[in-house]
């Protein structure tokens, strides 16, 4: 075997051997197997015959062994020129070890354990072959054939090979191997079937040959796991792209879509629609909203990671389609919370605005009802001309009773001038029914006016009558002008005490229960002058009786009757426990209100103060070096999930906020937070610790793909956070400058200095910001002794591939390639248009520069 070995190269120089430990003897021959196993040129040679000259010849050979760093042990040139066998032999193995099985490496292991695992990679797929040694693995020759076939499939027919004829098997391969594959046959079949346990430096030896020999393929095989590396970074950044283009438009259109709808201001006519409106918007911010803030918080942080991973594989930057920018979805937002931020209060306000029409219409109806009962005969009763058949007596009745009414009449200009009021102001808030009111307060006007005018005519025609009649019964007119007066407070009063009222605070109903106080404190004299009218009716009657006064039983002054007065009187009584029961309630209901706003108001003051404390934590968090990027990453997930879980507080809060609103409360003297401050403040908060948890994810994915030790992430940390003076995250220009030369960096004060630190912001602030981020910084100290693909190392991969040829083929890129990356690179490559193109060819050069460039693939 090592002699066949040995002549495989000793004939490249046009000699062979028969005999090792005889043709090596005088040490020219084993000179010569050196220059043609190394390369190189050893010293000059001895042509005597002498032993001395034999002993230098050698000696040479083994000074040259060991200048190649082996240690040749007991084996000296004497026994060499001695034709010393077991120490020739010694050698030779120690040749062949150094020469052709020393310099094989397969995943990191080298000689004998990278040799047997590229002979188990190569077999792996065969039915029958186990290589687990270099002895009995190889004994019924399926090994070596299946090597053969592995990689010249046409040579040998695997598929007819029996395990059981190992003769065959061997013969067939060392024949092969022979007459296609240049490598001399170093075994005997026979001597290997024969023996129990083949001589494994044997095995070695000829098998180193078979992967020499293959070595080309093993170069393209290389070549082919670093191309499918690239093109799987390049497919799963591509993905990466749609997925961000996809979620940027979606949140786009929900924007859209959004946003017209908070900004409709169209009113309700009813309490019902706009509490609707209301009800709607709190879905919305229940919700609708959330999951939005979280795929824009998502967006950001996938934006951030798809930037570092192609930073981190030498890829230039994502550049979304237009408009589809971070910064592009950050001003749509925008503008989705301005229109967002006055439309609740738009909302609450209408409905206020609707409470209080509401209460203005019953009013306006209330009044306006009282009034036209009232109305109602007198234009009829005023254009009667039942004076100019009376007697004296009863014109002087007539002219009283007509004084009585414009008393009446006078008092009733308070009533006419409060519903004309009620209704200007339902027309100022623009009352959806205002064309009834205005029809209805107009026909009161007029009804009015035309009252005063005939009031003032029939006034005329008994003040020219007047003059004709001298008797009157004053106690009748005592009795009309006291009565009417008093008749028209007991309307008063019990059109008061049915009054409806609204109130908001505990201060209004109070002062709503005092005037009803002030009133009752009235009754006792209204008693009195009640008895009092009723005493001048008695007289009266006591007149009439007396002087058989004619009056037909009734006051000519007056309509107001004692029972009249009696009836009224008693309503008045049954109105005032009513009333008190009204206001109580209310009273309690204001106290009911009060207790929600101090419920709201104490929970508020501790939500929006712990948000603010968590806030300021998370910053100093993100800024401090306590424990390695994965101790911060914990410490910031355990933070995490105790903000999450502080989110029941949250919705407890909205629930009480939701009390507040339905029970119509819209101050709370108690807190100065809303709910729309702590609203934003929550979102703020988790969109803060989700972009912080974001940022340490990133140093440890630059850290583990750039090789940066933990203690210089920490010593970069440390200087970054030194010159990082007000805490912002960033350093201006000048700091950033300090923070380099603090780090060891040469950038002097002159026009070269300036120039290249100059070229230093170009690549840390590429948008011109002023800024420097921290991850920016980390990349830069890492970016120049980065060990990253380039496009010349893959353009050189697909040269192998190519055979050296300048373009390739679509079936050599299908042999070499796993199916999707091969397809993925044809379906992208261009035509290759080089003189010594042929048809197919494909142009791998240009697209190996577009992987690492701008344009699309």
């Amino acid at each position: 075997t090592f002699t066949a070995w040995c002549n495989s190269h000793l004939r490249k120089a046009g000699t062979q051997i028969e005999n090792i430990e005889e043709d090596f003897r005088d040490g020219l021959k084993l000179m010569l197997l050196l220059e043609v196993i190394s390369g190189e040129r050893l010293a000059k040679p001895e042509r005597g015959k002498m032993r001395v000259h034999k002993i230098s010849n050698v000696n040479k050979a083994l000074d040259f062994i060991a200048s190649k760093g082996v240690k040749l042990v007991s084996i000296g040139a004497e026994e060499i020129v001695d034709g010393n066998v077991k120490m020739t032999l010694g050698m030779i193995w120690t040749i062949i070890l150094r020469f052709a099985i020393q310099d094989i490496s397969v995943e990191e292991t080298s000689a004998k354990e990278g040799l047997l695992l590229w002979c188990q990679r190569k077999t792996a797929p065969y039915k029958n072959v186990n290589i687990q040694n270099f002895h009995i693995s190889w004994k019924d020759g399926l090994g070596f054939c299946a090597l053969i076939h592995r990689h010249r499939p046409e040579l040998i027919d695997y598929g007819k090979l029996r395990k059981d004829d190992p003769l065959t098997n061997l013969n067939t391969a060392f024949d092969v191997a022979e007459k296609y594959l240049d490598i001399p046959k170093m075994l005997d079949a026979e001597d290997i079937v024969g023996t129990a346990r083949p001589d494994e430096k044997a095995i070695m030896t000829y098998v180193s040959s078979f992967y020499h020999a293959f070595s080309g393929a093993q170069k393209a095989e290389t070549a082919a796991n670093r191309i499918c590396k690239v093109l799987a970074v390049n497919q799963e950044n591509e993905q990466l792209m749609e997925d961000y283009e996809k979620l940027a438009s979606d949140l786009l259109e929900w924007i859209r879509r959004t946003i017209p709808w908070l900004e409709n201001r169209a009113p309700e006519n009813t309490m019902q629609a706009m509490q609707q409106k209301l009800e709607d918007f709190r879905d919305y911010r229940r919700l609708h909203k959330p999951p939005k803030v979280q795929e824009k918080c998502q967006l950001e942080i996938n934006f951030n990671t798809l930037q570092t991973k192609l930073r981190l594989s030498n890829r230039p930057a994502f550049m979304p389609s237009e408009g589809k920018m971070v910064s592009d979805i950050n001003n749509a937002w925008g503008g989705l919370e301005q229109a967002e931020k006055g439309y609740e209060e738009w909302l609450l306000n209408e409905i206020r605005r609707l409470e209080r029409l509401d209460h203005l219409a019953e009013k306006f109806r209330q009044k306006a009802s009282i009034h036209e009962s009232w109305t109602d005969g007198k234009e009829a009763m005023l254009q009667q001309k039942d004076y100019e058949t009376a007697t004296l007596s009863e014109i002087k009745a007539l002219l009283k009773k007509h004084e009585a009414f414009e008393s009446d009449l006078a008092a009733h200009q308070d009533r006419v001038e409060q519903i004309a009021a009620i209704a200007q102001e339902l027309n100022e808030l623009d009352y959806y029914d205002s064309p009834s009111v205005n029809a209805r307060c107009q026909k009161i006007c007029d009804q009015w006016d035309n009252l005063g005018a005939l009031t003032q005519k029939r006034r005329e025609a008994l003040e020219r009558t007047e003059k004709l009649l001298e008797t009157i019964d004053q106690l009748y007119l005592e009795y009309a002008k006291r009565a009417a007066p008093f008749n028209n407070w007991m309307e008063g009063a019990m059109e008061d005490l049915q009054d409806t009222f609204i109130v908001h605070t505990i201060e209004e109903i109070q002062g709503l229960t005092t005037a009803h106080e002030q009133f009752k404190a009235t009754l006792p004299d209204a008693d009195k002058e009640r008895q009092a009218i009723l005493g001048i009716h008695n007289e009266v009657s006591k007149i009439v009786q007396t002087y058989h006064v004619n009056m037909a039983g009734t006051n000519p002054y007056t309509t107001i009757t004692p029972q009249e007065i009696n009836g009224k009187w008693e309503h008045v009584r049954q109105l005032v426990p009513r009333r008190d029961q009204a206001l109580m309630e209310e009273h309690a209901r204001q106290q009911q209100n009060e207790r929600l706003r101090k419920q709201f108001g104490a929970q508020a003051n501790v939500i929006g103060p712990w948000i603010q404390t968590k806030m300021e934590e998370i910053g100093r968090i993100s800024i401090e070096m306590h424990g390695t990027l994965e101790d911060q990453l914990n410490h910031l997930r355990q933070y995490e999930k105790s903000i999450v879980n502080y989110k029941p507080k949250i919705d407890q809060l909205e629930g009480d906020h939701q009390q507040i609103q339905e029970a119509l409360i819209f101050d709370n003297k108690h807190t100065n937070y809303t709910m729309e401050h702590i609203r934003v403040g929550w979102e703020q908060l988790l969109t803060t610790i989700a972009r912080t948890i974001n940022e340490v994810e990133n140093q440890i994915l630059t850290r583990d793909a750039k090789g940066i030790s933990q203690e210089q992430m920490n010593e970069f940390r440390a200087s970054f956070n030194h010159f990082d003076r007000d805490h912002s995250g960033t350093l201006g220009p000048e700091e950033f400058k300090a923070c380099l030369i603090s780090l060891g960096y040469d950038i002097g004060n002159d026009a070269q200095g300036e120039a290249e630190f100059a070229r230093i912001m170009s690549i840390v602030d590429p948008n011109r910001m002023g800024v420097v981020t921290f991850q920016a910084f980390i990349d830069f100290m890492s970016r120049e002794t980065a060990d990253t693909d380039t496009a010349d190392q893959v353009m050189a991969s697909f040269k192998i591939l190519a055979g050296d040829k300048n373009y390739i083929t679509v079936d050599e890129l299908r042999r070499e390639l796993p199916p999707d990356q091969a397809e993925y690179c044809i379906a992208r490559m261009a035509p290759y248009n080089g003189r010594d193109a042929v048809p197919g060819a494909l142009d791998y050069m240009s697209f190996s520069t577009a992987l690492y460039g701008e344009s699309d693939l």
